[in-house]
């Protein structure tokens, strides 16, 4: 027992001794249960919606209140046309459209089905589900109302509002359509992170990185060394999945597979100087093993791979913001499902861009030219 006690003192102290990997063995757990609680939900609300209404009546107002106050859409854009809702949704701006017709109250006067056109973006298959049963469920429950307003109960077949739902970029909801994109997100950021967030923890460790302090290198010299090779690594992962998925589950890629390949770049490098950040706060191998799981796991749950981002409360939402796979989900989404443009996916290039300064000057400011 005493010899017991004595490797249990040193344990104690060994786990004293390094903070960051009790820290982060503490927070962990915390994270993960706060993200599953608070931040994941499957019913989806507040979807952004575009509405063209060309009736412009008092019914058809009253029509889009029940929309409204429902909670599962958000009118942000009044259409004009067709085509400006058609552009709408293209470019990913909007979830859902709404269509009136003009002859919606000679319709109801006459208790015809009056049919109101619901565009659904499928590229996004949970929120899309539950933006379509939201709709059909206010056309039922409008119906209904208007009905017994005028005469007796209604039968249950009669439907003033007919609520009919398109489905676009992913009519059938095939699931790996909508998984795979997501999952190339996944893979680079799994690799990309922790190969980088090893670079320099292992060369101190190895006792190779006095050789490189004392050479001619400047410090950014040095970095872009660290993450030029592995861009290549993440071509190739992009190409092998790229294939996988046309080859076995024949997904669909309806935009420019240059500009996939133009734009996977921006978020390769985030990623890899991301783990350039991780690698230069950290002092052991598995610290810097430890972090990347801190960041993957948030990638992962938070950048809407798998649960819309339109669920998540407040704060989770902006904690999304500052992950290079939120942006990369929708790019994939965009050009591989949607067929989108440059000018439709600018702005995530832009906030790719962003972050790349930002971890690179981190990067550059943490890392030390001397041994401590």
């Amino acid at each position: 027992m005493t010899r017991l006690k004595a490797i249990l003192i040193k344990e104690f102290i060994q786990m004293r001794r390094d903070p960051v990997t009790l820290v982060i063995m503490f927070f962990l757990p915390m994270v993960q249960l706060l993200i599953f609680g608070f931040a994941i939900h499957t019913d989806i609300k507040h979807q952004p919606t575009v509405v063209f209404d060309a009736s412009m009546t008092q019914e058809s107002r009253e029509l889009l209140q029940n929309f409204t106050s429902s909670g599962y859409f958000d009118i942000r854009y009044s259409a004009e046309s067709f085509q400006e809702v058609d552009s709408l949704v293209d470019s990913g701006k909007v979830k859902v459209g709404i269509i009136l017709p003009p002859d919606l109250v000679s319709n109801l006067k006459h208790e015809h089905a009056t049919p109101i056109q619901v565009i659904v973006d499928a590229s996004d298959s949970t929120a899309a589900s539950s933006a379509i049963a939201a709709a059909e469920s206010i056309g039922q429950l409008r119906s209904r109302e208007v009905l017994l307003k005028k005469h007796a109960l209604p039968e249950e077949s009669t439907q003033l509002y007919d609520v009919r739902v398109r489905a676009w970029y992913n009519p059938d909801f095939i699931t790996a359509w909508y998984m795979l994109p997501g999952i190339m997100g996944v893979i680079l950021t799994m690799t990309m992170v922790m190969i980088t967030a090893m670079a320099i923890v292992r060369e101190r460790e190895q006792g190779t990185l006095e050789q490189l302090l004392v050479t001619p290198l400047k410090t950014w010299e040095l970095l872009l060394g660290k993450i030029i090779p592995y861009i290549l690594v993440g071509y190739v992962q992009t190409t092998v999945s790229l294939l996988v998925g046309i080859g076995v589950f024949a997904m669909p890629i309806r935009g420019s597979i240059v500009l996939l390949y133009g734009l996977t770049t921006f978020f390769i490098i985030a990623s890899l100087t991301l783990g350039l950040v991780i690698s230069t706060v950290s002092r052991t191998q598995m610290q810097a093993m430890q972090m990347s799981f801190l960041v993957f796991m948030p990638s992962v749950l938070l950048s809407g791979f798998i649960f819309p981002r339109e669920a998540m409360s407040t704060v989770f939402y902006l904690l999304s913001s500052l992950l290079p796979m939120t942006y990369y989900v929708e790019i994939l989404r965009g050009i591989i499902l949607r067929g989108n443009s440059l000018s439709a996916l600018w702005g995530q290039v832009l906030a790719l861009t962003v972050l790349i300064s930002v971890s690179f000057g981190v990067a550059m400011k943490k890392f030390s030219r001397t041994m401590e």
